[in-house]
């Protein structure tokens, strides 16, 4: 399946949000909690958007709904 690689740079932190850059020069704002301990200014991350992995998920939460569904 096909992935695909971001790359995102932590440009600052204001409080609680990392302001970060995206590949594009978008910024976006993400809780520094949901970020790796002791993440930097100017790191950088890689996201990987896993299509595979996506699939197994939905499949998942179809099956969970489906045997809600006959219950």
């Amino acid at each position: 399946m096909e992935e695909r690689t971001l790359f995102w740079v932590i440009d600052r932190f204001e409080g609680p949000i990392a302001v970060v850059e995206t590949d594009v020069g978008e910024t976006v704002n993400v809780p520094r909690n949901s970020l790796p301990a002791g993440i930097k200014e100017g790191a950088v991350l890689r996201i990987v958007v896993d299509k595979e992995e996506e699939a197994k998920r939905k499949k998942k939460t179809r099956s969970l709904f489906d045997r809600l569904r006959v219950d």
